[in-house]
This record gives structure tokens, sequence and C-alpha cells, in this order.
């Protein structure tokens, strides 16, 4: 009989270190849960996104580059939405939550009411 593979949540650090290698026994255990198949949630992956900028410092191309990787090597609870604001991102200047509520909004239609002008701009231009 075959074993089901078992997914595993993984959190912002273990997607911080396979990404940093700033701790490499941690790096390769994270590693390894990764190609077992882990998987995330757009909310960590914005977390990641606030670490690299405010913690480490990192610029924004540089960060956008990094999300794709990320991306790339794990799996993504609804990863349309997760893929359309990684390219929302990479894009404009808008905050990592906002690129998150356009995706939204194109990907799925969802009607948005905000007060923020440059969001609503973007809003307006997934629309087209």
């Amino acid at each position: 009989m075959v074993k089901p593979v078992k997914k595993i949540l993984i959190d912002t650090n273990v997607i911080l270190r396979c990404l940093l290698r700033d701790n490499e026994e941690q790096a390769q255990k994270a590693d390894e849960i990764i190609k077992a198949g882990a998987w995330t949630l757009p909310e960590v992956l914005a977390e990641v996104e606030h670490v690299l900028r405010t913690v480490y410092n990192v610029e924004r191309k540089d960060i956008a580059e990094q999300l794709f990787k990320a991306f790339k090597l794990i799996q993504f609870e609804r990863p349309d939405i997760m893929l359309r604001t990684l390219e929302i991102f990479n894009s404009t200047h808008l905050d990592f939550v906002d690129c998150i509520i356009t995706a939204y909004h194109g990907v799925n239609k969802v009607e948005v009411f905000t007060f923020d002008k440059k969001l609503n701009n973007q809003l307006k231009r997934e629309e087209k």
C-alpha cells in the first residue's frame, strides 16, 4: 500500500530560511519540507514581503524576484490569486496587501471599496 504524502503548512520563517540561506541547517530542513510538498497561505507570503523589506532592507525588485522564486518552490492556497499578486507587485509600487486585494478584484471580480487613491487607480486598470 502506498503511503499518502503528508502536506505540511509552512510559515514565514521556513520560507525566509529557504530564500535567505542565513542559517544553513535550517535552510536544508526547509528545503526538505518544501520538496516534500509543503504549502502556505497568501497571508504568509505577505509577511515574507514585509520581513524582507523592513528587517532585511531588501530592495523591492529583489523582493519580487525572491517571491517569484518562492512561488515556484512552494504550493500556495489560491495560486491564481498569488501569481496575479506577484505580477502586480512586480509592476507597480502598491503595498503587497493592496496587490492581493487587486488580484482578488481582477481574478475573481470581487467588488472592492477603498478610500486609497492609488489602490482605486490600480483596481480600474485591473478591469481593463
